[in-house]
């Protein structure tokens, strides 16, 4: 059974992206537009093997999503930031909320897919 892997971007194009590499890859992917339609549909895929996250996204952004994730301990599904912004202080406030990659856009299909096999679990 392929893992399956949400990808959480407010832009179709990404998601799209993401999708052709990841199906490629094997894997199976959910989309979410952002932050709260992400937390709705992770009731609803309860078997992730990974988040892949937008930072700048309307409604909850990738950082609050992360800090809502942080306190639901009982999902613990690595997450990987995929964004255009590489600035430290976002990187770091990332890692403090659990996140464990982070991916400048535009990325590498790739470098993407090695990432994601890496922390994938």
């Amino acid at each position: 059974m392929a893992k399956r892997v949400m990808i959480v971007d407010d832009s179709r194009t990404v998601r799209q992206q993401v999708s052709a590499a990841l199906g490629e890859g094997g894997f199976e992917v959910v989309e979410a537009v952002d932050g709260v339609d992400a937390m709705e549909q992770i009731a609803a895929s309860p078997d992730l093997a990974l988040i892949i996250c937008d930072v700048s996204m309307p409604r909850m952004n990738g950082l609050e999503f992360l800090a809502r994730l942080k306190e639901k301990e009982r999902f613990a599904v690595p997450v990987l930031m995929l964004t255009t912004d590489g600035q430290p202080a976002f990187i770091a406030r990332a890692k403090e909320f659990g996140a464990k990659g982070w991916i400048v856009k535009p990325f590498k299909p790739e470098l993407l897919l090695a990432t994601v096999r890496k922390i994938a679990i």
